[in-house]
C-alpha cells in the first residue's frame, strides 16, 4: 500500500514527527512491558492541563504579589492571614479542577500492572489530582493543599473543608485592587487537639524549607531503583526533583520525558514525547 506524503513542508514535518513518535511509542511500550520497577515523576505541566495555574513565569501573580513571595515561612510569620487567603484561593481552584486523561492513564496503568511490577508515582504537585484519579502508591514531595500542619504540635491532618474556616469564606478573590488581609489571626484555622490550639499552616514545603526526610527517602528509593522512569510535565529546574531523571539516566535506566517543550535535561533521556500529557500518556500507557 502506498502512503500519501503531503507536499506542504509544515505538514510533511508534522507527519515525520508523528511517524517518529509512533516508532518511539512502540519501542517504549516494549521497554515498559519488560520493566519490573517503574517510577513516574510529575510536575506542574500535567496539572496545568486541568486548569491549575503554574505560578511560574510572567503570569505567576496573585493580587499584587508574586506567588513565590507568599510561599515562604517568612511571609507566613509576617502575615499569616494574607498567606491563608492565598492558599484558600489555591484550594478553591484545585477542588474545582478534575484529573485529566494523563492523571487517569497513570492511575489505570498502576491498577492494571501494580501486582506484577513496582510502580511509584512521585509528584511535585500539591493539588491531589493524582490521588483523586486513583493513584495509590503516591509520594507527594511538596505536600498537599488539603493537609494542614500545626505550628505548635506539628500534627499533620487531611482537611478538605471548604472553606477551611468561616473567616476565609469568600476571601479567595485574586483581584489586584485587594492588597492586604483584614482577618484576625485568632479567626484563622487552629489546631483542635486538646491543650494545643496552635495556628495551622498549609502542609506545603515552602521556598527555603527542606523536604521531609521520610518523603525524600521514598522518592529517592523509587528513582534510584527503577528500570524505567517517566518524567512528566516538569521543567527539570527545581531541585532536588530536577536531578532525579538525569541521575536515573546516568546509571542506565530508561528515561522518557513527556512535555510540551524540551527542557535542559532532555538530551540525557532515552525518549522525548512532545505534546500535552493528557494526549501522550494515554497513547503510551494504554495497551
Amino acid at each position: 500500500m502506498r502512503v500519501h506524503i503531503p507536499k506542504n513542508k509544515r505538514v510533511v514535518q508534522t507527519y515525520a514527527k508523528s511517524l517518529h513518535n509512533s516508532v518511539d511509542i512502540a519501542k517504549f511500550k516494549e521497554d515498559l512491558k519488560a520493566a519490573k520497577n517503574i517510577a513516574f515523576l510529575s510536575g506542574a505541566g500535567i496539572s496545568s492541563e486541568s486548569g491549575i495555574p503554574t505560578f511560574r513565569g510572567r503570569g505567576g501573580y496573585w493580587r499584587r504579589y508574586s506567588a513565590a513571595s507568599l510561599a515562604t515561612p517568612e511571609a507566613f510569620k509576617e502575615n499569616p492571614s494574607l498567606v491563608w487567603e492565598f492558599y484558600h484561593h489555591r484550594r478553591e481552584v484545585a477542588a474545582k479542577a478534575q484529573p485529566n486523561k494523563g492523571h487517569i492513564a497513570i492511575a489505570q496503568y498502576e491498577a492494571k500492572h501494580g501486582k506484577a511490577k513496582i510502580i511509584t508515582v512521585v509528584t511535585q504537585n500539591v493539588d491531589s489530582l493524582h490521588a483523586r484519579a486513583g493513584t495509590k502508591n503516591l509520594v507527594e514531595l511538596h505536600g498537599s493543599l488539603f493537609k494542614t500542619r500545626c505550628t505548635k504540635c506539628n500534627d499533620v491532618l487531611v482537611n478538605t473543608d471548604n472553606p477551611i474556616c468561616e473567616a476565609l469564606a469568600n476571601k479567595w478573590a485574586p483581584g489586584k485592587d485587594v492588597v492586604d488581609s483584614d482577618i484576625p489571626v485568632k479567626s484563622l484555622p487552629h489546631c483542635k487537639k486538646a491543650n494545643c490550639n496552635g495556628l495551622l499552616r498549609p502542609h506545603i514545603v515552602w521556598f527555603g524549607e527542606s523536604l521531609e526526610t521520610p518523603v525524600f527517602e521514598r522518592a529517592d528509593e523509587a528513582m534510584s531503583k527503577c528500570d524505567v522512569c517517566l518524567i512528566i510535565g516538569t521543567s527539570s529546574l527545581v531541585y532536588p526533583a530536577a536531578g532525579f531523571g538525569p541521575l536515573a539516566a546516568a546509571r542506565g535506566a530508561i528515561v522518557a520525558e513527556f512535555n510540551i517543550e524540551k527542557t535542559p535535561a532532555t538530551r540525557s533521556f532515552t525518549y522525548y514525547f512532545g505534546g500535552p500529557c493528557a494526549v501522550t500518556l494515554p497513547r503510551v500507557l494504554n495497551d
